[in-house]
């Protein structure tokens, strides 16, 4: 090789590594970036049957899912055509809720308390957050007895600091069928709402919060929204988690102070949402980034923040 030759050679040579390195990176960055799916949300109360009522009145009517293997609670179960499904869950025995992770949640009647997302590889999900700089505890299993005597099993992490699933959502893997664990309800089944969408947690800090999610998720800077009676929302498009800051007094103000950093509110997917609106009798229609907002009664679901999203 000449002399002259060489210098036109280390420019290829570097560009092609460049290149290499380039779109390593590119892949690296998109390997990271975790696209989280619902699996349930949770309602939380101090009584499983008046919980079960509150929902019935608003015509979401759940199914009795029976006691969990903690022996401390119950459940009963809201699921919608997509799989997602929301979990009421309150003491086996009324205010004797000593030793769930949730007992703070259950001295209301009424208040959203935790979400999951599911997964096929738990032990991927785990290695892959701590890696990130997220905390996760070691995986435990979880069961629950339903009414037919059948046992559903499943195995959890929870994420974060925390009440599992207060903040960053808590990671569900069934052991056994899911169809075991969650089926349409009738009171759902072909309804104008399809299941859940969005996850909407109060926390006191935005900017913080922002960067927690991306962190643990790589996912990219959130759009930014300003409501009148909430205060800041920021959205990750095409991820079901919107976060709300209080700008001042109000309800999530008051949420958060006495909940901590936790979901203030749940939307479902209207496929239908002028169908939604009229089945459900919902108010209060907004618009949060370039989606209608209907809102059930917050007065008949004891305080819980239950809405439609949709076009």
């Amino acid at each position: 090789m000449s002399k002259r030759s060489s210098p036109i050679w280390c420019r290829l040579l570097f560009a092609t590594l460049v290149l290499s390195l380039t779109t390593q990176a590119a892949m690296t960055q998109e390997s990271n970036n975790t696209t989280l799916e619902i699996d349930h949300v949770s309602v939380c109360g101090s009584n499983l049957d008046a919980l079960r009522q509150t929902f019935t009145d608003a015509g979401l009517t759940p199914d009795f899912g029976g006691p969990h293997g903690n022996g401390i609670t119950q459940m009963a179960i809201i699921g919608f055509d997509d799989g997602s499904y929301i979990e009421l869950i309150a003491p086996v025995k009324p205010g004797a809720s000593a030793g769930s992770a949730w007992t703070k949640f259950m001295s209301g009647d009424a208040v959203p308390c935790a979400w999951a997302v599911a997964t096929n590889v738990l032990l991927q999900a785990v290695d892959r957050l701590k890696k990130s700089g997220i905390p996760v505890t070691a995986p435990e299993r979880g069961s629950r007895k339903r009414p037919d005597g059948m046992s559903v099993e499943w195995t959890t992490a929870d994420v974060g600091s925390g009440t599992p699933g207060s903040t960053l959502p808590f990671i569900i893997e069934d052991e056994t069928p899911r169809a075991w664990r969650v089926q349409t309800s009738a009171s759902v089944e072909g309804a104008p709402v399809s299941g859940i969408e969005n996850i909407v947690l109060g926390v006191n800090n935005l900017d913080a919060s922002i960067a927690l999610f991306r962190k643990a998720y790589g996912w990219s800077n959130p759009i930014i929204e300003t409501e009148k009676d909430i205060g800041k929302l920021a959205y990750f498009p095409g991820e079901p988690v919107m976060l709300a800051a209080p700008s001042g007094g109000g309800w999530l103000s008051e949420h958060v102070a006495k909940f901590g950093e936790s979901p203030v509110a749940y939307l479902l997917n209207a496929r239908d949402f002028a169908a939604a609106v009229k089945k459900y009798k919902l108010s209060g229609n907004k618009t949060w980034f370039g989606q209608k907002v209907a809102w059930f009664d917050v007065a008949k679901l004891k305080g819980v923040r239950l809405g439609v999203i949709g076009q």
